[in-house]
């Protein structure tokens, strides 16, 4: 069959679906089940004969969507918080991994430029961190101790000011992404390129190895959370600018949902690399050098693979029992 005869055949039904799934009403669970059925069968006529066809996205962003409001509908029987970070993140996350990834490699690209812009700028670091905290940063170096200024204040006030001011950034961030990505972007090239210019200006004074161990035991999830929430905020552009087949105003509103669900996620690692900052940094110059390592590959690893992974092995899961993934562009 023509893919035009096709789309003529089931236009109306799919027209029908989409308005079952805005309504704002309880429908039968074996109702949305027969419904479901439906959807999966033109979608798997459709990725056979048409595969690279908006065809094939559009019924797979219904069938999807369907999938939904029957985990919404039905009364599930395990825990709530339980299946939001151990099965409906990982799904988004895999939903949007382009997004993840093109905020991963934008990022670091933007931090290799602080670097290198601090090594061959000699005023690029105090241009982009200020002179005040230069000069703090240079005495410290000076005296032997280069990480002193994570040891100022007591520990359970500076992990809830830390915790505190790392959901504000990453707040920002992602609401950024109502400019259409374009204040996402400058928040990502901000924070990158402070923080290559900050670490080089480490290495040029010879602490690079120091300001390792104190910088990146709480950065290694600090910075990858930042990461996941400038991701989010790419997400919510997308929605407005990227509408596929759907109106502008319904592929915002997904997008909103989405979106904010990923940005939840980050906030317990915000809080974990907040109370490491607060209770554990400023001690870094004592603890040896093996328990560093442990620390910060052991955060680095839970979420790297709770985001870059995992949800790989929830999408193999899924599409073992038929479940489909929405592919966005």
């Amino acid at each position: 069959m023509r893919e035009i005869a096709f789309i003529k055949q089931n236009k109306s039904k799919w027209l029908a679906f989409e308005e079952s799934l805005k309504e704002k009403i309880n429908h039968n669970p074996d109702e949305l089940a027969g419904l479901y059925i439906q959807l999966l069968n033109d979608l798997s006529y459709s990725q056979t004969y048409y595969p690279k066809s908006k065809t094939t996205v559009y019924l797979n962003f219904l069938v999807s969507q369907m999938y939904r409001k029957i985990y919404k509908t039905r009364r599930l029987e395990h825990n709530r918080v339980a299946y939001f970070f151990n099965a409906e993140v990982p799904s988004l996350v895999y939903q949007y991994r382009k997004h993840v990834w093109f905020a991963f490699v934008l990022f670091f690209f933007f931090c290799l430029l602080g670097a290198l812009s601090a090594r061959n700028d000699q005023t690029f670091v105090r241009l982009i961190l200020g002179n005040d905290y230069v000069n703090m940063t240079l005495k410290n170096i000076d005296k032997g101790d280069p990480m002193a200024v994570y040891k100022s204040g007591n520990s359970m006030g500076s992990f809830i000011g830390i915790t505190m001011n790392n959901i504000g950034v990453a707040a920002k961030a992602y609401i950024y992404g109502l400019s259409v990505g374009v204040f996402t972007f400058y928040a990502a090239l901000q924070n990158a390129i402070m923080l290559g210019s900050f670490q080089y200006l480490f290495y040029e004074q010879g602490a690079f190895v120091a300001s390792l161990k104190g910088i990146w035991l709480h950065g290694a999830m600090e910075i990858f959370s930042i990461i996941i929430s400038t991701a989010t905020g790419y997400i919510l552009a997308s929605s407005i600018l990227f509408p596929n087949t759907y109106s502008r105003l319904v592929s915002f509103r997904t997008g909103v949902q989405d979106s904010l669900k990923i940005f939840i996620s980050i906030i317990p690692f915000f809080v974990a690399a907040g109370f490491i900052e607060g209770f554990v940094t400023r001690h870094s110059d004592t603890m040896p050098l093996w328990l560093d390592i442990v620390i910060i590959a052991g955060t680095l690893s839970i979420i790297s693979f709770y985001y870059l992974i995992y949800p790989f092995i929830i999408n193999k899961k899924q599409s073992h029992v038929g479940i489909p993934t929405l592919q966005k562009a």
